[in-house]
């Protein structure tokens, strides 16, 4: 039995080789297939941790983005009403002056002028400080990420401090410049208007759409120059006395200026410009609505454009949209601008180029 068994096996060795051969390489196949499988399974578990962690930082970024412009605007209100001073005009117009009629020419061009500059100004710190604590932003996840090819911080602390110092041109130089250009506009549209005048607010948008015309028209000026000065940063003028921090803050710097001289970030100020002179005029429409009791008024489709205001009661009512404009409560206004799909997706996209590593954007 055992010897025809044998002759068995003999006759058919190549077959029980090749079979044996079969049945191990299925084996090890099998093995090996299972160890990439667990091997894509770690990969792709790995890859959805770290991106639900990435998203994870974003999303509070971006809560930091909003309390940083909230805790910002008392500074800018304060900025804008101590060099645009209406209060102490209309302190002045109390005490029934020799020439009150210029001191109410002076109120109309400084109440106007606040109250739009409070609106540029809003805005341009909205979408800076977008900028500037996304790229830090990104810069931070890449120092704490796992794996993190060199221990040399992308963004020490002393440098984020450099850095977000600034937003000190917008609150400084940068508006003291835009109130001259705005003050200039507003001259020259509202200038030859009589206090006695009456404006619907159709009108009164066309004025505002003219002032806005001259100010972002301007060829002396981008709007870009008002957030961040095109000047080359002072730490650069100390030439061979920068610090490794001094080196790695005008990095930073030059990055944000990139990304106030692109196309999308054009795009993005300009809708949240609309959006906020929408906002003002929404404002001021609550002022030019008929009185209680017009019936005839109140059913007019386009009542609003019947009902007219004299400028000197528009004056007053312009002079306090500042308060409204600049809360560090959350207004509609402010709300309005930190809601804005575009400025979301801008977020989203410079947040995603500075936390992508430099070998992978190549």
């Amino acid at each position: 039995m055992f010897s025809s068994a044998w002759n068995f096996v003999k006759r058919h060795r190549r077959k029980f080789i090749f079979a044996g051969a079969v049945v191990g390489g299925v084996y090890f196949l099998g093995k090996y297939a299972q160890k990439k499988m667990r091997e894509i399974q770690e990969r792709e578990a790995a890859e959805y941790i770290a991106q639900a962690r990435r998203q994870f930082h974003f999303e509070s970024n971006q809560r930091t983005c909003n309390m940083t412009v909230l805790s910002m605007l008392p500074t800018l209100r304060e900025a804008i009403i101590h060099q645009l001073n209406s209060e102490s005009l209309t302190a002045l117009l109390r005490t029934k002056p020799a020439n009150k009629l210029e001191i109410w020419e002076d109120l109309k061009i400084i109440s106007f002028t606040r109250s739009i500059v409070a609106v540029y100004s809003t805005c341009m710190l909205v979408v800076l400080l977008r900028v500037q604590l996304n790229i830090i932003g990104g810069y931070l996840y890449l120092d704490n990420s796992v794996g993190k090819s060199t221990a040399t911080p992308l963004a020490p602390p002393d440098v984020q401090q450099q850095y977000l110092s600034s937003i000190q041109h917008l609150l400084g130089d940068g508006l003291t410049e835009l109130m001259t250009v705005v003050k200039r506009a507003v001259q020259d549209s509202l200038g030859g208007l009589s206090l006695k005048q009456s404006l619907s607010l159709l009108e009164l948008e066309q004025q505002l759409s003219w002032i806005r015309a001259e100010v972002e028209g301007s060829t002396e000026r981008p709007l870009s120059w008002y957030m961040m000065s095109d000047e080359e940063s002072t730490l650069a003028d100390q030439a061979c006395g920068l610090t490794e921090n001094d080196v790695i803050t005008i990095k930073l710097l030059n990055e944000t200026r990139d990304m106030l001289d692109s196309p999308d970030f054009s795009t993005v100020l300009n809708t949240c410009l609309n959006r906020g002179f929408s906002r003002l005029l929404d404002n001021l429409a609550e002022f030019f609505r008929p009185p209680p009791g017009d019936s005839a008024l109140s059913s007019a489709p386009d009542s609003l454009s019947a009902i007219s205001l004299p400028l000197a009661k528009i004056i007053p009512i312009m002079n306090g949209q500042i308060n409204t404009i600049c809360s560090e409560t959350p207004s509609h206004f402010v709300q309005d601008l930190l809601m804005i799909d575009q400025v979301k997706e801008f977020a989203a996209n410079v947040y995603e180029t500075f936390s992508t590593p430099q070998e992978l954007q190549k």
